[in-house]
């Protein structure tokens, strides 16, 4: 008699399938891997540092192209106000952003047009005379008494070796490097911020759909209000730089001094760049005095030491106080600490940055405490 094989229960027989479709044709899955096993949490965190580290040493290779991003970012939010401006007067985006772009460039062009005739002039001057300083040097007693005393003759001749000329020719080498460096980081800047004003509502908006919806407004106005300020310190610092180099054009003028329009565009383009513009502008005009008299040196000199002063704790306060809605001592301060941390990108950005920090303290922060 056949013995009867016991039906399957329901539930068995639901289960095969199930089993048979995780074994798949490779068998079935394991149990997952555990966690807080030793060898995985050292695995991962090996891992974890490896990728740390490689992302530094990105960081770090690519800093050079970061710190142009981030200028022509910053460059690109400082002069979208003049965009803005052209569009309300019914100009389409595309001819506002190339009027703005023509404009700096015609700036720039301006600024190397005037200084290159007294640069090429001063140069050949400086050759040409170089025989007549040489003769009158030899008919000073007493130079030639210098010169016989410590043998300078000999000591120049055996110093101008082949390899003193080679490292000669190797700085002459080494300043087209850096000056080619220069002007392909000028271009690159150029071109990245005309590409940024041209492109900044859809980057602008791109970044606000990134934020939950429930604080996408709050945050599109505290940002709107944060580049509204960065476009007002670009707008003050301009000024800034006109007045100085306006100021020095009439010192020059009444000094008598060559090329005053060209004293004022160094001073002028000099003065943009945070804390050490300046100085390095009074350094030039200062030397061009001196070169014509020891009095107008003298004058330049003190005339520009006490421009700073006003400039440094009275001007510039005051401008970016109308400006920024900075407080006198937060800017001095803001511009020192972005100096001494951060070089001169972070004196270009110290202004705006406290601006947006006294911003979100008193729109998000106070609010928030004073709820609790």
């Amino acid at each position: 008699m056949p013995v009867e094989t016991p039906a399957p229960d329901d539930d068995e027989a639901l289960d095969k399938p199930a089993e048979d479709h995780l074994a798949g044709r490779f068998g079935r899955p394991g149990p997952p891997l555990d966690r807080r096993n030793p060898f995985m949490i050292g695995l991962l965190g090996g891992l974890g540092i490896i990728l740390a580290y490689a992302i530094f040493l990105g960081l770090r290779n690519a800093a050079g192209i970061l710190v142009l991003i981030f200028i022509a970012l910053f460059l690109a939010i400082g002069l979208n106000p003049a965009v803005v401006r052209l569009r309300s007067w019914g100009v389409p985006r595309g001819f506002a952003v190339a009027i703005v772009a023509l404009s700096v460039v015609a700036l720039l062009a301006g600024g190397i047009v005037a200084l290159i005739p007294p640069l090429v002039s001063q140069t050949t001057q400086l050759v040409e005379n170089v025989p007549e300083y040489i003769q009158s040097l030899q008919r000073n007693e007493t130079i030639n008494e210098l010169v016989q005393r410590y043998d300078i003759v000999n000591r120049v001749t055996s110093a101008l070796n082949a390899g003193t000329v080679g490292n000669a020719v190797g700085g002459v080498v080494g300043v087209g490097r850096m000056l080619a460096g220069t002007i392909f980081n000028l271009l690159t800047v150029l071109v990245l911020t005309i590409y940024f004003m041209a492109s900044f509502d859809r980057i602008r908006e791109t970044g606000y759909s990134l934020v939950p919806a429930s604080r996408r407004v709050r945050v599109r106005l505290l940002t709107d209000e944060i580049l509204t300020k960065v476009g007002a310190y670009m707008v003050g610092a301009i000024s800034i730089a006109v007045l100085a180099g306006a100021s020095t054009w009439f010192l020059a003028v009444i000094l008598g001094l060559a090329y005053p329009f060209a004293l004022a565009v160094v001073v002028a383009i000099t003065d943009l760049i945070p804390q050490i513009g300046a100085t390095l502008g009074a350094i030039i005009v200062s030397l061009v005095g001196f070169a014509s008299s020891l009095t107008d040196g003298i004058i330049c000199a003190v005339f520009f030491l006490l421009y700073q002063q006003i400039e440094n704790y009275l001007i510039y306060p005051n401008v970016m106080r109308r400006s920024v809605k900075v407080s006198d001592v937060a800017a001095v301060v803001a511009a020192l600490l972005g100096v001494a941390l951060f070089g001169v990108v972070g004196a270009l950005v110290a202004i705006p940055m406290v601006a947006a920090i006294q911003l979100i303290m008193r729109e998000v922060i106070v609010p928030s405490q004073e709820a609790r």
